[in-house]
């Protein structure tokens, strides 16, 4: 992968943009209250102000019509002087379609820090595109609105990612996770969320150690950018690290294990140097997903390749933040499992 521009940190009393890249929930009259739930957290946890584009709260109709609104707001964002970073409000299963109106250049003259995750995998791959290094973490109605309140975990490595001068260092899994899924309405507001211990890293594959730059995402979304602008040349994914989650839809295993043999049919398992992989969405089909990749990598004779899995990223809460087109090196050997292994990814910018 090429160098790419790294953000200035964000500090205390910055202003960042809300966008609605995809669904236009966060304007949804039965939705507002969640919105400026998030807005207050992240004024009162981070010290930022956050400021609307023209089309953030237009709602969800407006927005499905008009993805030419949603790729302006994101050129304002961006193109703004004021605003020192950008943050989705949710992702959803349309930002492919900002493409055509994406100026890569507005992006590349005006680094500043990009944070979201699932469908919003796209605008990271736009960052990309152009040349700027973006964050994979929290959304402002889903982890900064959270009931009752943000996830302390959550939190302390998206300070770590954003804030920070020095490297964002050790992300272990969070020590306890929750799959709930609990109704967004005010009524439900002040029910916490049940929590369960966690495991530790899980490796399935490979020995020694491995050291690249991190490029990946939402396992459906990135489907959708293939054969587009925003793919990267094969040859650029060598000694990448991609990391891969999925989403609150649950793809069936066998959509993964297509996507993964997709990946080594263009050549980019060959070139990778490791594969780290989120718990799945309420742990469904994690033994058939770990199977799935198991089987692609004996298929194109890469048993020898590190995967790590049970990472918490993506749709996982709590969650790290991952500094997308970031350095990740394990500060410990992979050991050749199926058993958990102690294990702590250390991640620099």
């Amino acid at each position: 992968m090429k160098p790419l521009q790294k953000p200035a940190r964000l500090k205390p009393g910055d202003t960042v943009a809300a966008v609605s890249l995809s669904w236009g929930g966060a304007g949804e009259p039965e939705l507002l209250w969640r919105y400026e739930l998030g807005k207050q957290r992240i004024r009162e946890l981070l010290g930022l102000t956050v400021v609307e584009m023209p089309h953030t709260l237009a709602g969800s109709e407006f927005l499905y019509r008009h993805p030419e609104a949603r790729a302006s707001d994101l050129m304002q964002a961006f193109s703004d002087s004021r605003i020192s970073g950008i943050f989705s409000c949710i992702g959803g299963d349309d930002s492919i379609r900002l493409l055509p109106f994406i100026d890569f250049d507005v992006i590349a003259a005006n680094p500043k820090v990009f944070l979201g995750y699932s469908d919003t995998t796209i605008s990271h791959l736009m960052c990309a595109r152009a040349g700027l290094s973006s964050f994979y973490g929290p959304s402002i109605l889903a982890e900064f609105a959270e009931n009752v309140q943000m996830f302390p975990f959550s939190l302390e490595y998206l300070r770590r990612a954003l804030f920070d001068n020095a490297p964002t260092g050790c992300l272990p899994c969070s020590p306890e996770w929750t799959g709930e899924r609990i109704e967004w309405t005010q009524a439900n507001s002040s029910i916490p969320k049940a929590m369960r211990p966690n495991a530790p890293y899980r490796v399935l594959s490979g020995k020694g150690r491995a050291r690249g730059r991190l490029w990946g995402g939402c396992m459906e979304v990135l489907e959708m950018a293939k054969g587009t602008i925003l793919w990267p040349d094969t040859r650029e994914f060598e000694d990448t690290i991609l990391f891969l989650e999925t989403s609150e839809d649950m793809p069936q295993p066998t959509q993964l294990l297509c996507a993964l043999r997709n990946y080594g049919a263009m050549g980019i398992l060959q070139r990778i140097r490791g594969l780290v992989f989120a718990k799945p969405y309420q742990e469904t089909f994690e033994a058939p997903y770990h199977g799935a990749i198991v089987n692609v990598l004996d298929e194109y004779g890469l048993s020898h390749l590190p995967v790590l899995c049970n990472a918490s990223f993506g749709h996982n809460q709590p969650m790290v933040t991952l500094p997308s087109q970031g350095f990740m090196k394990p500060k410990s050997p992979f050991t050749r499992v199926l058993l958990p292994a102690p294990f702590s990814p250390t991640m620099q910018r």
